[in-house]
C-alpha cells in the first residue's frame, strides 16, 4: 500500500507515518505503532477492550508461520486484527477504531514486560 494513501486514510484520526518492516510496514502516530500493513491489508492493535468489535465484523487476526526452514512450521498470531473493509470508506468511524488501537499501544508502552525465568545450568 502506498504510504500517501495510508496518511490520507487516517487523516481524520491524526497524522501518521508509515515505516517499512520485514515483509510489510508499521503505522505509527506519535512514535507508537498501532497498525500493521501486510499483503495490502491494514491491521489494528487489539486487546480485550476492542477485540469483540473486530469479531462482530468478521475480522481475523494477523497470523504468520515460523520454522518453515526447520521443517517444523508453527502458526503465531500477533495482537493485530484486520481492518473491516467498510472502514476504508468511513474516515470518521475509522478514526474511532484507530483511536482505540492507539490507546492500546499507549497502555502497552507503560505496562512492564514479564519475562519467563530461564533455568540456570549448574556447572560441574
Amino acid at each position: 500500500m502506498d504510504p500517501e494513501f495510508i496518511r490520507d486514510l487516517f487523516a481524520s484520526f491524526r497524522p501518521v507515518t508509515v515505516r517499512r518492516m520485514f515483509s510489510g510496514a508499521g503505522i505509527f502516530a506519535d512514535g507508537l505503532m498501532f497498525g500493521l500493513i501486510v499483503d495490502s491489508a491494514i491491521h489494528l492493535k487489539v486487546d480485550e477492550t476492542n477485540i469483540a468489535d473486530f469479531q462482530r465484523e468478521g475480522s481475523r487476526p494477523f497470523t504468520y508461520t515460523r520454522g518453515k526452514s526447520s521443517g517444523r512450521p508453527t502458526r503465531h498470531a500477533l495482537p493485530y486484527w484486520r481492518l473491516p473493509e467498510r472502514l476504508y470508506d468511513d474516515p470518521d468511524e475509522l478514526a474511532v477504531w484507530a483511536g482505540r488501537a492507539f490507546a492500546i499501544a499507549e497502555r502497552k508502552k507503560f505496562t512492564p514486560r514479564v519475562r519467563a525465568k530461564r533455568k540456570r545450568r549448574l556447572s560441574k
